[in-house]
């Protein structure tokens, strides 16, 4: 009985753990080693209740709020101002948005800037497809709550890239 719900676990956790990496990954605006964390965690908590969880409808949905829930515990632990980054540009390099060539910034990058609630609602709401009040019950909110967030995060996207998402519809 013990082997087969591992078994199980393993089975379900190969299976979901690059949807939940990709989500993850946008979630954090393209920080990878965080993503990778993230999806540790939510894994480790599922494994947890992995007995409980199987019985439940939808797993998957279940593992994507665990995520969301992982990844808004996680900023709120961390300084407002804290961002590692990968490389340090050169002085003289052209910043996204300054108007040189390339300034216009990725989706990525635009996420990032995002408050967390913001991305999270975002990405629940465009890349997980989730209804209004399924992304409501991932982050602890109201509708109304959701619907507002979403419709101001959407607003701040667009004024990022440049009025249009059409753009990055193939993503």
């Amino acid at each position: 009985m013990r082997q087969a719900r591992k078994d199980g676990f393993r089975e379900f956790a190969a299976g979901r753990s690059g949807h939940l990496y990709r989500s993850a990954a946008l979630l954090v605006g393209g920080d990878t080693q965080l993503a990778e964390d993230l999806v540790q965690e939510t894994l480790g908590r599922m494994y947890l209740r992995w007995g409980r969880i199987s019985r439940v409808d939808n797993p998957a949905a279940y593992a994507q709020t665990v995520l969301v829930r992982v990844f808004l515990t996680h900023r709120r632990g961390r300084s407002a101002g804290e961002r590692p980054v990968g490389e340090f540009p050169d002085v003289g390099a052209p910043t996204p948005g300054s108007g040189g060539p390339g300034s216009r910034p990725t989706l990525l990058e635009a996420l990032g800037r995002l408050s967390p609630k913001d991305r999270a609602v975002l990405v629940l709401r465009y890349w997980e497809d989730r209804s209004v009040e399924e992304t409501a019950d991932a982050m602890n909110a109201g509708s109304a709550a959701v619907r507002a967030r979403t419709s101001r995060a959407l607003a701040r996207l667009r004024e990022q890239l440049g009025g249009s998402l059409t753009a990055f519809v193939d993503l």
